[in-house]
Protein backbone atom coordinates (compact mmCIF):
# COMPACT_ATOMS: atom_id res chain seq x y z
CA UNK A 1 0.00 0.00 0.00
CA UNK A 2 1.25 3.46 -0.48
CA UNK A 3 2.12 6.01 2.26
CA UNK A 4 -0.07 8.65 2.44
CA UNK A 5 0.71 12.58 2.08
CA UNK A 6 -1.40 15.02 3.11
CA UNK A 7 -0.89 18.07 1.17
CA UNK A 8 -2.01 21.69 2.81
CA UNK A 9 -3.01 24.31 0.46
CA UNK A 10 -5.48 26.93 1.89
CA UNK A 11 -7.56 27.23 -1.27
CA UNK A 12 -7.33 24.81 -3.51
CA UNK A 13 -6.76 25.69 -6.30
CA UNK A 14 -6.41 29.34 -7.49
CA UNK A 15 -5.94 29.38 -11.26
CA UNK A 16 -2.51 30.49 -11.58
CA UNK A 17 -1.34 27.46 -9.20
CA UNK A 18 -1.02 25.38 -11.95
CA UNK A 19 2.18 24.07 -11.25
CA UNK A 20 1.13 22.95 -7.49
CA UNK A 21 -1.73 20.60 -9.03
CA UNK A 22 0.79 19.15 -11.47
CA UNK A 23 2.99 18.87 -8.65
CA UNK A 24 0.00 17.10 -6.18
CA UNK A 25 -1.00 14.71 -8.83
CA UNK A 26 1.53 13.09 -10.36
CA UNK A 27 2.66 11.82 -7.34
CA UNK A 28 3.44 7.49 -7.97
CA UNK A 29 4.81 5.86 -5.03
CA UNK A 30 3.23 8.16 -2.29
CA UNK A 31 -0.88 8.60 -2.38
CA UNK A 32 -1.99 12.65 -1.80
CA UNK A 33 -5.08 13.89 0.07
CA UNK A 34 -5.32 17.75 0.12
CA UNK A 35 -6.52 19.78 3.03
CA UNK A 36 -7.89 23.46 2.68
CA UNK A 37 -9.86 25.83 3.92
CA UNK A 38 -11.69 26.07 0.54
CA UNK A 39 -12.48 24.42 -2.26
CA UNK A 40 -12.45 26.24 -5.47
CA UNK A 41 -12.11 25.49 -9.45
CA UNK A 42 -12.96 21.80 -9.22
CA UNK A 43 -13.55 21.35 -12.53
CA UNK A 44 -9.92 22.67 -13.64
CA UNK A 45 -8.39 20.94 -11.18
CA UNK A 46 -10.23 17.59 -10.11
CA UNK A 47 -9.10 15.86 -7.12
CA UNK A 48 -10.83 12.81 -5.43
CA UNK A 49 -9.97 13.07 -2.24
CA UNK A 50 -9.84 17.10 -1.19
CA UNK A 51 -10.98 17.78 2.54
CA UNK A 52 -12.00 20.94 4.14
CA UNK A 53 -11.31 22.35 7.12
CA UNK A 54 -13.27 25.77 7.49
CA UNK A 55 -11.61 28.33 9.51
CA UNK A 56 -13.08 29.49 12.95
CA UNK A 57 -16.03 31.38 12.78
CA UNK A 58 -14.31 33.75 15.00
CA UNK A 59 -11.67 34.30 12.29
CA UNK A 60 -12.42 37.74 11.44
CA UNK A 61 -12.06 39.10 15.26
CA UNK A 62 -9.12 37.01 15.46
CA UNK A 63 -7.13 38.08 12.03
CA UNK A 64 -8.09 42.15 13.39
CA UNK A 65 -6.78 41.23 17.27
CA UNK A 66 -3.73 39.35 16.01
CA UNK A 67 -2.62 42.39 13.10
CA UNK A 68 -3.96 45.73 14.18
CA UNK A 69 -3.57 45.42 18.33
CA UNK A 70 -0.46 42.76 18.50
CA UNK A 71 1.36 42.82 15.57
CA UNK A 72 1.38 39.43 15.03
CA UNK A 73 1.15 37.54 12.26
CA UNK A 74 -2.03 35.86 11.71
CA UNK A 75 -2.61 32.26 13.07
CA UNK A 76 -5.22 29.82 12.87
CA UNK A 77 -7.59 29.58 16.28
CA UNK A 78 -6.93 26.29 18.69
CA UNK A 79 -10.10 25.07 17.36
CA UNK A 80 -9.15 24.69 13.86
CA UNK A 81 -5.67 22.86 14.90
CA UNK A 82 -7.31 20.69 16.66
CA UNK A 83 -10.02 20.04 13.60
CA UNK A 84 -6.69 19.88 11.69
CA UNK A 85 -4.53 17.46 13.49
CA UNK A 86 -8.39 14.92 13.51
CA UNK A 87 -8.19 15.39 10.28
CA UNK A 88 -4.73 14.42 9.66
CA UNK A 89 -5.24 11.20 11.58
CA UNK A 90 -8.63 10.23 9.88
CA UNK A 91 -6.75 10.20 6.80
CA UNK A 92 -4.18 8.06 7.45
CA UNK A 93 -1.24 10.72 6.17
CA UNK A 94 2.34 9.66 7.51
CA UNK A 95 3.16 12.84 6.69
CA UNK A 96 2.38 16.33 6.02
CA UNK A 97 3.71 18.68 2.90
CA UNK A 98 2.74 22.28 3.85
CA UNK A 99 2.62 24.66 0.53
CA UNK A 100 4.30 27.58 0.94
CA UNK A 101 6.49 29.76 3.86
CA UNK A 102 4.06 31.61 5.13
CA UNK A 103 1.39 29.07 5.20
CA UNK A 104 3.80 27.13 7.97
CA UNK A 105 3.03 30.27 10.31
CA UNK A 106 -0.66 30.45 9.73
CA UNK A 107 -0.73 26.83 10.80
CA UNK A 108 2.34 26.99 13.92
CA UNK A 109 -0.25 26.36 16.32
CA UNK A 110 -1.06 23.00 14.83
CA UNK A 111 2.33 22.20 13.76
CA UNK A 112 3.90 22.85 17.36
CA UNK A 113 1.81 19.68 18.21
CA UNK A 114 1.40 17.75 14.56
CA UNK A 115 0.65 14.04 14.44
CA UNK A 116 3.09 13.70 11.78
CA UNK A 117 6.30 14.80 10.59
CA UNK A 118 5.84 17.63 8.18
CA UNK A 119 7.84 19.24 5.48
CA UNK A 120 7.31 22.67 4.30
CA UNK A 121 8.24 24.18 0.90
CA UNK A 122 8.89 27.74 -0.34
CA UNK A 123 8.69 29.04 -3.99
CA UNK A 124 9.56 33.07 -3.64
CA UNK A 125 7.67 35.80 -2.11
CA UNK A 126 7.20 33.63 1.36
CA UNK A 127 10.28 33.56 1.97
CA UNK A 128 10.77 36.91 1.65
CA UNK A 129 7.42 39.21 2.84
CA UNK A 130 7.71 40.09 6.46
CA UNK A 131 10.44 38.69 7.24
CA UNK A 132 12.02 42.58 8.68
CA UNK A 133 9.13 42.36 11.63
CA UNK A 134 9.97 40.60 14.11
CA UNK A 135 7.55 38.56 15.64
CA UNK A 136 6.61 37.07 12.41
CA UNK A 137 10.48 36.28 11.66
CA UNK A 138 10.51 34.08 15.22
CA UNK A 139 7.49 32.22 13.90
CA UNK A 140 9.24 31.64 10.62
CA UNK A 141 12.07 30.29 12.80
CA UNK A 142 9.77 28.32 14.82
CA UNK A 143 8.50 26.54 11.87
CA UNK A 144 11.95 26.17 9.67
CA UNK A 145 12.65 24.62 13.30
CA UNK A 146 10.23 22.12 13.50
CA UNK A 147 10.21 20.66 9.98
CA UNK A 148 12.11 17.68 8.92
CA UNK A 149 12.66 19.09 5.56
CA UNK A 150 12.28 22.76 3.81
CA UNK A 151 12.55 22.10 0.30
CA UNK A 152 12.79 25.31 -2.34
CA UNK A 153 12.67 26.02 -5.65
CA UNK A 154 15.81 27.89 -6.36
CA UNK A 155 19.66 28.45 -4.37
CA UNK A 156 18.09 31.77 -4.24
CA UNK A 157 15.71 31.42 -1.88
CA UNK A 158 17.79 28.20 0.10
CA UNK A 159 20.32 31.50 0.48
CA UNK A 160 17.69 33.66 2.21
CA UNK A 161 16.15 31.03 4.41
CA UNK A 162 19.74 29.93 6.04
CA UNK A 163 20.42 33.99 6.62
CA UNK A 164 16.61 33.96 8.41
CA UNK A 165 18.39 31.22 10.20
CA UNK A 166 17.07 27.33 8.73
CA UNK A 167 19.84 24.85 8.85
CA UNK A 168 21.76 24.04 5.87
CA UNK A 169 21.36 20.59 6.19
CA UNK A 170 17.35 21.06 5.92
CA UNK A 171 17.27 22.48 3.17
CA UNK A 172 16.91 20.65 -0.43
CA UNK A 173 16.29 22.12 -3.95
CA UNK A 174 13.01 20.93 -5.68
CA UNK A 175 12.56 22.59 -9.13
CA UNK A 176 9.68 23.25 -10.57
CA UNK A 177 8.13 20.84 -12.89
CA UNK A 178 7.20 21.25 -16.50
CA UNK A 179 5.27 18.59 -18.52
CA UNK A 180 7.63 18.58 -22.03
CA UNK A 181 5.33 15.69 -23.04
CA UNK A 182 2.20 18.22 -23.09
CA UNK A 183 4.50 21.46 -24.18
CA UNK A 184 5.32 20.82 -28.01
CA UNK A 185 8.66 22.52 -28.77
CA UNK A 186 8.57 24.39 -32.05
CA UNK A 187 12.11 25.51 -33.47
CA UNK A 188 11.76 29.31 -33.88
CA UNK A 189 12.73 31.52 -37.27
CA UNK A 190 12.96 35.10 -37.10
CA UNK A 191 9.98 36.60 -38.81
CA UNK A 192 11.13 38.19 -42.17
CA UNK A 193 8.58 40.76 -42.20
CA UNK A 194 9.93 42.77 -39.07
CA UNK A 195 6.58 41.34 -37.22
CA UNK A 196 7.74 39.98 -34.02
CA UNK A 197 5.66 39.04 -31.42
CA UNK A 198 6.42 39.16 -27.83
CA UNK A 199 5.19 37.90 -25.21
CA UNK A 200 4.78 38.17 -20.72
CA UNK A 201 2.51 35.89 -18.94
CA UNK A 202 2.51 36.34 -15.23
CA UNK A 203 0.23 38.05 -12.94
CA UNK A 204 -0.06 41.99 -13.37
CA UNK A 205 2.06 42.87 -10.16
CA UNK A 206 5.11 44.95 -9.22
CA UNK A 207 7.82 42.26 -8.68
CA UNK A 208 6.88 40.77 -12.73
CA UNK A 209 8.89 44.22 -14.03
CA UNK A 210 5.76 44.93 -16.45
CA UNK A 211 6.82 48.71 -16.53
CA UNK A 212 10.12 47.35 -17.99
CA UNK A 213 8.86 45.67 -20.44
CA UNK A 214 6.91 48.29 -21.47
CA UNK A 215 9.53 50.44 -21.76
CA UNK A 216 11.70 48.06 -23.68
CA UNK A 217 9.06 47.12 -26.29
CA UNK A 218 8.33 50.77 -26.72
CA UNK A 219 12.05 51.43 -27.81
CA UNK A 220 12.05 48.19 -29.74
CA UNK A 221 9.17 49.27 -32.10
CA UNK A 222 10.98 52.53 -33.03
CA UNK A 223 13.22 49.72 -35.02
CA UNK A 224 10.70 47.27 -35.57
CA UNK A 225 7.12 49.18 -36.27
CA UNK A 226 5.27 46.73 -37.16
CA UNK A 227 6.11 44.14 -33.68
CA UNK A 228 3.43 43.25 -31.00
CA UNK A 229 3.11 43.08 -27.57
CA UNK A 230 0.83 40.98 -25.28
CA UNK A 231 0.61 40.88 -21.58
CA UNK A 232 -1.40 38.06 -20.84
CA UNK A 233 -2.49 37.99 -17.00
CA UNK A 234 -4.61 39.62 -14.06
CA UNK A 235 -3.99 41.98 -11.26
CA UNK A 236 -4.00 45.40 -9.98
CA UNK A 237 -1.71 46.90 -12.32
CA UNK A 238 -4.02 46.54 -15.49
CA UNK A 239 -5.12 50.16 -15.45
CA UNK A 240 -1.27 51.18 -15.09
CA UNK A 241 -0.63 48.86 -18.11
CA UNK A 242 -3.06 51.17 -20.56
CA UNK A 243 -2.09 54.50 -19.04
CA UNK A 244 2.33 54.21 -19.78
CA UNK A 245 1.18 52.55 -23.12
CA UNK A 246 -0.80 55.47 -24.25
CA UNK A 247 2.09 57.89 -22.83
CA UNK A 248 4.52 55.68 -24.51
CA UNK A 249 2.88 55.56 -27.93
CA UNK A 250 2.68 51.67 -28.24
CA UNK A 251 -0.95 51.41 -26.91
CA UNK A 252 -2.26 49.92 -30.44
CA UNK A 253 0.41 47.30 -30.11
CA UNK A 254 -0.17 46.10 -26.71
CA UNK A 255 -2.69 43.43 -25.98
CA UNK A 256 -3.60 42.27 -22.51
CA UNK A 257 -6.51 39.53 -22.46
CA UNK A 258 -6.74 38.52 -19.15
CA UNK A 259 -5.79 35.56 -17.50
CA UNK A 260 -5.57 32.89 -20.19
CA UNK A 261 -6.27 29.22 -19.94
CA UNK A 262 -3.84 26.41 -20.60
CA UNK A 263 -5.03 25.97 -24.40
CA UNK A 264 -5.49 29.12 -25.22
CA UNK A 265 -1.51 30.16 -23.43
CA UNK A 266 -0.13 27.33 -24.70
CA UNK A 267 -1.63 28.93 -28.78
CA UNK A 268 -0.17 32.05 -27.61
CA UNK A 269 3.60 31.10 -27.36
CA UNK A 270 3.37 28.85 -30.38
CA UNK A 271 2.82 32.03 -32.04
CA UNK A 272 5.48 34.14 -30.75
CA UNK A 273 8.78 35.04 -30.97
CA UNK A 274 10.42 36.46 -27.76
CA UNK A 275 9.06 36.24 -23.99
CA UNK A 276 10.04 38.92 -21.68
CA UNK A 277 9.85 38.37 -18.02
CA UNK A 278 12.61 41.13 -16.59
CA UNK A 279 11.46 40.43 -12.29
CA UNK A 280 12.41 42.86 -9.88
CA UNK A 281 12.50 42.95 -6.04
CA UNK A 282 9.21 44.09 -4.81
CA UNK A 283 9.03 47.22 -2.65
CA UNK A 284 7.67 44.95 -0.21
CA UNK A 285 10.86 42.05 -0.15
CA UNK A 286 8.59 40.27 -3.10
CA UNK A 287 11.08 37.73 -5.01
CA UNK A 288 10.56 35.19 -7.72
CA UNK A 289 11.94 31.88 -6.90
CA UNK A 290 11.69 30.04 -10.83
CA UNK A 291 9.00 31.72 -12.41
CA UNK A 292 6.79 28.97 -14.30
CA UNK A 293 5.48 30.58 -17.22
CA UNK A 294 9.16 31.61 -18.13
CA UNK A 295 9.86 27.97 -18.11
CA UNK A 296 6.78 26.78 -19.91
CA UNK A 297 7.89 29.07 -22.51
CA UNK A 298 11.35 27.93 -22.78
CA UNK A 299 9.98 24.53 -23.40
CA UNK A 300 8.02 25.34 -26.16
CA UNK A 301 11.23 27.17 -27.78
CA UNK A 302 11.09 30.52 -27.03
CA UNK A 303 13.86 32.48 -25.86
CA UNK A 304 13.10 34.76 -22.77
CA UNK A 305 15.04 37.70 -21.87
CA UNK A 306 15.01 38.17 -18.17
CA UNK A 307 16.56 39.96 -14.96
CA UNK A 308 19.36 38.85 -12.74
CA UNK A 309 16.67 38.32 -10.27
CA UNK A 310 16.07 35.49 -7.78
CA UNK A 311 16.15 32.23 -9.43
CA UNK A 312 15.92 33.19 -12.85
CA UNK A 313 20.19 32.60 -13.55
CA UNK A 314 19.69 29.15 -12.29
CA UNK A 315 17.40 28.46 -15.26
CA UNK A 316 18.58 31.16 -18.01
CA UNK A 317 22.51 30.71 -19.20
CA UNK A 318 22.87 34.10 -20.09
CA UNK A 319 23.99 34.44 -24.24
CA UNK A 320 23.26 30.42 -24.23
CA UNK A 321 19.45 29.79 -23.45
CA UNK A 322 18.34 33.28 -23.31
CA UNK A 323 19.23 36.83 -22.18
CA UNK A 324 19.67 38.67 -19.20
CA UNK A 325 20.05 41.79 -18.02
CA UNK A 326 19.74 44.17 -14.46
CA UNK A 327 16.42 44.90 -12.57
CA UNK A 328 14.42 47.98 -13.74
CA UNK A 329 16.94 48.40 -17.16
CA UNK A 330 14.62 48.59 -19.61
CA UNK A 331 17.38 50.44 -22.08
CA UNK A 332 19.42 47.21 -21.73
CA UNK A 333 16.38 44.97 -21.90
CA UNK A 334 15.71 46.78 -25.49
CA UNK A 335 19.56 46.17 -26.80
CA UNK A 336 19.47 42.85 -26.24
CA UNK A 337 16.03 42.63 -28.13
CA UNK A 338 17.13 44.39 -30.66
CA UNK A 339 20.30 42.49 -31.26
CA UNK A 340 18.75 39.22 -30.68
CA UNK A 341 16.65 40.42 -33.48
CA UNK A 342 19.38 41.40 -35.72
CA UNK A 343 20.82 37.89 -35.36
CA UNK A 344 18.49 35.24 -36.49
CA UNK A 345 21.09 32.20 -36.52
CA UNK A 346 21.90 33.13 -32.81
CA UNK A 347 17.70 33.11 -32.28
CA UNK A 348 17.21 30.03 -34.08
CA UNK A 349 20.05 28.60 -31.70
CA UNK A 350 18.97 30.00 -28.54
CA UNK A 351 15.68 28.89 -29.14
CA UNK A 352 16.51 25.44 -29.26
CA UNK A 353 18.94 26.04 -25.95
CA UNK A 354 15.78 27.35 -23.75
CA UNK A 355 13.61 24.12 -24.71
CA UNK A 356 17.04 21.88 -23.74
CA UNK A 357 17.79 23.49 -20.75
CA UNK A 358 14.30 22.88 -19.28
CA UNK A 359 14.13 19.54 -20.37
CA UNK A 360 17.34 19.17 -18.69
CA UNK A 361 16.52 20.87 -15.13
CA UNK A 362 12.84 20.49 -15.07
CA UNK A 363 11.28 17.93 -16.34
CA UNK A 364 8.19 16.90 -13.97
CA UNK A 365 8.89 13.62 -14.00
CA UNK A 366 12.03 14.04 -12.73
CA UNK A 367 11.52 16.78 -10.08
CA UNK A 368 7.97 14.39 -9.41
CA UNK A 369 10.17 11.77 -8.18
CA UNK A 370 12.69 13.89 -6.62
CA UNK A 371 9.81 14.69 -4.32
CA UNK A 372 9.07 11.48 -3.44
CA UNK A 373 12.39 11.02 -2.35
CA UNK A 374 12.71 13.30 0.26
CA UNK A 375 9.17 12.28 1.29
CA UNK A 376 11.25 9.24 1.99
CA UNK A 377 13.80 11.13 3.60
CA UNK A 378 11.68 13.45 5.96
CA UNK A 379 9.77 9.53 6.74
CA UNK A 380 13.20 8.00 8.04
CA UNK A 381 14.42 10.90 9.19
CA UNK A 382 14.74 10.79 13.55
CA UNK A 383 13.19 13.49 15.13
CA UNK A 384 16.40 14.66 16.80
CA UNK A 385 17.86 14.29 12.98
Amino acid sequence: MKPIVASYIVTFLKPEMLHVYRQVTGLQRWWSVVLCKKRENADCFPLNDVRVVHKSLFHQVRRWWQKTVRGEPITIAASEARRLRAELEHSGARLLHVYFGHIGVHLLPMLVECPVPFVVSFHGADAQVDLDQPKHAAAMRRVLELARLVLVRSESIALRLRETGCSAEKIRIHRTGIPLEAIPFRQRTAPTDGAWRCVQACRLIEKKGIETTLRAFAEFARTFPEAMLTLAGEGPLLARIGELAEELGIASRVHVPGFLSQPALAALLDGAHLFLHPSELGADGNQEGVPNSMLEAMAAGLPPLATRHGGIPEAVEHGVSGLLVEERDAAALADEMLALAHAPERYEAMSAAAAARVAAQFDLRATVRALEGFYDEALSMSVNS
